[in-house]
């Protein structure tokens, strides 16, 4: 499955699509990145006059990147009118915050995929290689 197959399977559109490129995948993982533009809405009240990304968002940019884009691609030309994907549980640590027109990197190593649930260990690096974030998200992913 080629990246732009994985990118068009992908069931966000803007404003919640936070995957811009895949940079590899293979069936152990995934690297790709995304770009937290200024413009965002979350970005005006999240924090008075020094945004920063929020958490929540930081998280669900690993978890497209990280999981559903992997989890695409092991499942191979499934239709994405077919998929219904919920994650089902995260531990993630935040150790620097990304503020916004910051390029991310998402790193996504496979801790296994069975009975259709996919766990992954996934990391946040910034432009320096600084890891912003990093812990585990799994979730489920099934074909309708």
């Amino acid at each position: 499955m080629s990246f732009d197959e994985i990118l068009k399977a992908l069931p966000y559109s803007a404003p919640f699509l936070f995957v811009d490129e895949l940079a590899s995948v293979d069936e152990n993982g995934v690297v790709g990145s995304y770009t937290y533009l200024a413009e965002a809405d979350f970005y005006k009240g999240h924090f008075k006059n020094h945004p920063v990304t929020p958490a929540v968002i930081l998280t669900e940019t690993m978890a497209q990147i990280g999981v559903v884009c992997l989890g695409i691609f092991l499942l191979g030309t499934q239709s994405a009118a077919a998929l219904s994907i919920g994650m089902t549980n995260s531990s993630v640590d935040f150790l620097k915050p990304v503020y916004p027109n910051e390029k991310v990197k998402v790193i996504s190593e496979k801790v296994y995929f069975r009975f259709n649930k996919l766990k992954c260990k996934v990391r946040m690096e910034n432009a320096s290689g600084q890891v912003l974030c990093k812990g585990e998200i799994a979730g489920m992913i099934l074909v309708k």
